[in-house]
């Protein structure tokens, strides 16, 4: 039994720092490098996949809309062209940092109101596919399984990637609740370590309505811009580790 874990770093710009992406490597296995559309900018992207590389975790593009103001949570009508253009974009420049580092980038997982754009939306799905087409680099993408992208990109011969968030609610749906919503992210360590473990020995979550729903996932999400988020994935290798679950990459 084995799980990866990632978390998205990198994510600041300039002198203003969001994720503790030093801490953070500590425990991943997986990092998701904001590329500069929605955080991130040219030094930080070098910085994080030069200490990615130091630690033995591997490096992926965490593309987004562009929204540097809105963090990239925002929804974003983009032309599909447009799109594509700007997915290729994010994932060029992560990879001369990469490369630099002496290393790649592996994977690609979109950011943000992207990320649940394209659960939903084939037209941006395809866009997203395109874009990591055009950039002719890795042809694996972590997202939620059942969607758009997930099937799109399989059918492109793609190796999509199931991801599981141990910080994050989930519906009814088995889709992510809105962050737009209450209690829409665990911030109690024992809910998410517990999340977690449930993730990995199960493939289950306790739904909001109290009932257990699937979540198909070979790597755990654990978000490093919440509060405490270095103790949180301190936390949640550790339980791992107690409950003999190998934690490994999954590229």
């Amino acid at each position: 039994m084995a799980i990866d874990l990632n978390a998205d770093l990198g994510e600041g710009f300039g002198r203003w720092e969001l994720t503790d992406d030093h801490g953070l490597l500590k425990y991943i296995t997986s990092a998701n490098v904001a590329c500069g559309f929605h955080a991130g900018d040219p030094s930080t992207m070098r910085r994080v996949c030069e200490e990615a590389v130091a630690s033995g975790v591997r490096i992926g593009a965490q593309v987004s809309y562009r929204d540097l103001a809105g963090f990239g949570r925002r929804e974003m009508d983009v032309p599909s062209e447009e799109l594509a253009a700007e997915i290729a974009y994010q994932i060029g420049a992560l990879r001369v940092f990469a490369q630099s580092a002496g290393s790649d980038v592996t994977y690609v997982k979109p950011h943000g109101a992207l990320y649940h754009r394209v659960i939903r939306d084939p037209e941006q799905a395809r866009a997203v596919v395109e874009g990591i087409k055009l950039a002719a680099g890795p042809r694996v993408v972590l997202c939620l399984t059942g969607g758009e992208l997930d099937q799109l990109a399989q059918e492109e011969g793609m190796t999509t990637v199931g991801e599981g968030f141990a910080d994050r609610a989930y519906g009814p749906d088995g889709w992510l609740v809105s962050r737009s919503e209450p209690h829409a992210v665990h911030h109690d360590p024992h809910v998410v370590v517990s999340q977690a473990l449930s993730i990995a020995q199960h493939r289950t979550v306790v739904a909001t309505n109290g009932r257990p729903v699937n979540v198909k996932a070979r790597s755990l999400c654990l978000h490093g811009d919440s509060p405490g988020a270095v103790a949180m994935a301190a936390s949640v290798r550790q339980a791992l580790k107690d409950h003999d679950i190998d934690v490994e990459a999954f590229t």
